[in-house]
């Protein structure tokens, strides 16, 4: 009797989940994804690990910070200036000018997903690619300039040039990502 209550109770563990309100599950049955994605409530699949989901936030608009990293938001945001142990941080933000003089440039870029199963399975690593399209991107368009124009009057134009170059290369690349907004913090000479 013992056996059969545990193992009624792990079919029904295993061939039930939710998906909240701002999520999307894809569900996988031996490993291939179902046509629909499935939408907010409590859902069935079959159980003992013949389906699995995978719930993706595709309402909610995500974000990755370059230069910086955001310790803590309760009531007034903190903001974490300390050097990595990869020293990644100040790899990330320190960039070559046209005129070859050097920029410390913090920034923001702001993404949601809209194909979950492209964000999911079509590039392996989708987070760090995606970091790293953004620095290479960015890197491109500071290279162009002069650090005047870097420093002053160029901010909004490098920024829609970037999200334009970003949103063209999530189509090329098929992440499944679409860019809403690039933001530059901070544009400063290096200390």
């Amino acid at each position: 009797a013992v056996v059969i209550v545990i193992v009624l109770c792990f079919t029904v563990y295993t061939s039930v989940f939710t998906v909240d309100p701002e999520e999307r599950a894809v569900v996988l049955k031996f490993g291939k994804a179902r046509e629909q994605l499935v939408d907010q409530g409590l859902h069935f699949k079959l159980p003992f690990y013949i389906e699995q989901e995978y719930k993706v936030p595709v309402e909610r608009q995500l974000k990755l910070e370059f230069g910086f990293r955001t310790a803590g938001n309760e009531t007034r945001t903190q903001y974490s200036q300390t050097q990595y142990a990869d020293n990644s941080f100040a790899a990330e933000s320190l960039m070559l000018t046209g005129d070859l003089n050097v920029a410390s440039i913090e920034w923001v870029t702001q993404y949601t997903i809209s194909e979950p199963v492209k964000y999911l399975f079509r590039v392996r690593n989708v987070d760090q690619t995606f970091r790293d399209m953004n620095e290479a991107v960015l890197r491109e368009i500071i290279g162009d300039r002069t650090i005047n124009e870097v420093l002053t009057i160029g901010r909004g134009e490098i920024q829609n040039l970037a999200k334009d170059k970003l949103s063209k290369l999530c189509e090329d690349y098929k992440l499944g990502i679409v860019v809403n907004q690039v933001i530059l913090q901070d544009v400063a000479p290096p200390e």
